[in-house]
């Protein structure tokens, strides 16, 4: 993750962002029809910790592009869109409560606390889903590795966390225990603005 504490980029940064976020705008028009890519443009240039978070979305390897998960009017939805779960993210464990509870071999972080230092959210399992349908034709997200979501309280209330793969030509919801981590799991972030 960037080491700067600013939460801002520089303009050559920024400039360069955003004609990487261009591309694969323009590339993937199927996961947002209807959307033009200078409103999205200034959208991210009047909003510099949204594009800040989108620099740590890419550095960390997740692909954001704009995704139609029917939010509000006006409002854009950045989501990870790497083929499988952000390298730059896996081997976490769920939460940092869940960090805090191993006593040897902890991760390196938490999903839960690297969505919040990145300025994004974990995907809903529901939002997860719609991901898998809002790609191009053929294309399919973690179909080697797996992916945290948001839990819902009274499962983390019991201990446990729940991940999100698709296989056999379905999503499927797991659950472990939320200090697990393992080298294929990571977790999808979205961003709104």
């Amino acid at each position: 993750m960037s080491k700067s504490t600013k939460k801002e980029l520089a303009p050559k940064q920024s400039a360069d962002l955003l004609k990487i976020l261009e591309i694969r705008f323009e590339k993937n028009r199927t996961r947002h029809k209807g959307v033009e890519w200078a409103t999205v443009q200034s959208k991210l240039e009047s909003n510099a910790d949204k594009l800040w978070s989108l620099s740590v979305m890419e550095e960390t390897g997740g692909e954001p592009d704009v995704v139609d998960f029917g939010g509000k009017k006006g409002e854009l939805i950045f989501c990870d869109c790497s083929t499988e779960s952000p390298a730059g993210r896996r081997s976490i464990c769920y939460d940092g409560e869940a960090l805090e509870s191993r006593k040897e071999h902890k991760p390196k972080d938490s999903a839960v606390e690297m969505a919040a230092a990145m300025g994004i959210e974990l995907l809903s399992e529901e939002q997860y889903r719609g991901l898998q349908f809002c790609q191009k034709v053929g294309e399919k997200f973690d179909t080697k590795t797996s992916s945290w979501v948001k839990t819902p309280a009274e499962i983390r209330r019991l201990g446990g966390a729940i991940f999100c793969d698709f296989r056999y030509g379905q999503v499927f919801t797991y659950h472990n225990g939320a200090e697990s981590y393992y080298a294929a799991r990571g977790f999808r972030g979205l961003l709104k603005i």
